[in-house]
């Protein structure tokens, strides 16, 4: 694990960032330790711009939005290494539970994470509906879940933030289809979708051409970017395996010409889900998106 001593210049279209996720998986999968505080040195010496927060890791949940002196530690911790937290990870299984009274407590807790969110300095909110269909059809639960969307799409709006919410191979919902449905149903400007290229290109054939599905959904639907590569299979019968940019099978600078052509200026979020060295994930993805932004 090795850096320039002098960080390269920011990336002037877009603000970069590394999931955290990228090194709790590595954690819970390969039994590795990595020290937050060598985590954040390291990414912030690459010039990235901040990071994405998961639940869980390296220590506890998210605190409530009433916790403020938790939460001033925890903005102050990552300000020393001037990275902005710009996400959250969030869960939506309750956003489509067939049950009312679950789908509202999962709408306040959304309230609860989106005042947590800009106490900590957040742009964005990730949501992942993830969950079995519990007793429903699979439209009753793209129409509960559209609503559940809609309600907490002017939640996230009304606090200025962006509402952005991914399908995976292993959810009920992982179909261009159900993402394109989604979206129709909620009918809200302020929600989006989390472009991952690995997602993107199982749901588009894993021909290594994400930006072909990019291109159908629309670059003004993306809220932000988790950038990843694949080589269009599942990890471990899991969710799509996950490559550092440039090992794998898609077309990321075509990806990237897509968004800087069709206007995306929002956050390249580095997605290490997995990977086994995500310090070298670290450094391959920095160097394309430098090199798209060029």
């Amino acid at each position: 694990m090795t850096v320039a001593a002098t960080a390269p210049a920011k990336n002037p279209l877009w603000k970069t960032a590394v999931g955290l996720n990228s090194f709790s998986s590595g954690t819970r999968k390969y039994g590795k330790v990595y020290p937050i505080w060598e985590v954040l040195d390291f990414v912030a010496q690459l010039g990235y711009d901040g990071i994405e927060l998961v639940g869980g890791w390296p220590m506890g949940d998210y605190p409530k939005s009433t916790e403020t002196e938790r939460i001033r530690a925890l903005r102050r911790f990552h300000d020393a290494y001037r990275l902005q937290v710009f996400s959250i990870q969030t869960g939506a299984g309750g956003a489509f539970a067939p049950d009312e009274a679950a789908r509202r407590k999962w709408v306040e807790e959304f309230r609860d994470r989106v005042k947590f969110c800009k106490q900590v300095g957040c742009d964005c909110i990730g949501v992942w509906p993830s969950g079995g269909l519990r007793g429903q059809t699979l439209d009753e639960a793209l129409k509960r879940l559209a609503g559940s969307f809609r309600e907490t799409a002017q939640i996230a709006a009304d606090a200025g933030l962006i509402m952005a919410f991914e399908i995976e191979p292993p959810f009920v919902f992982n179909k261009e289809e159900h993402l394109q449905r989604i979206l129709e149903h909620a009918r809200h400007p302020s929600l989006k979708v989390i472009y991952d290229p690995s997602h993107f290109d199982l749901m588009n054939g894993s021909t290594g051409k994400p930006h072909e599905m990019l291109l159908r959904i629309g670059v003004k639907n993306i809220g932000y970017v988790q950038l990843t590569d694949t080589d269009g299979t599942l990890r471990d019968g899991g969710t799509s395996k996950h490559l550092p940019c440039g090992d794998g099978h898609a077309h990321i600078a075509e990806s990237l010409r897509v968004l800087r052509e069709g206007g995306f200026r929002g956050w390249m979020d580095m997605d290490g889900w997995e990977i086994p060295d995500p310090y070298d994930a670290c450094v391959k993805a920095k160097k394309m998106i430098d090199a798209a932004a060029r």
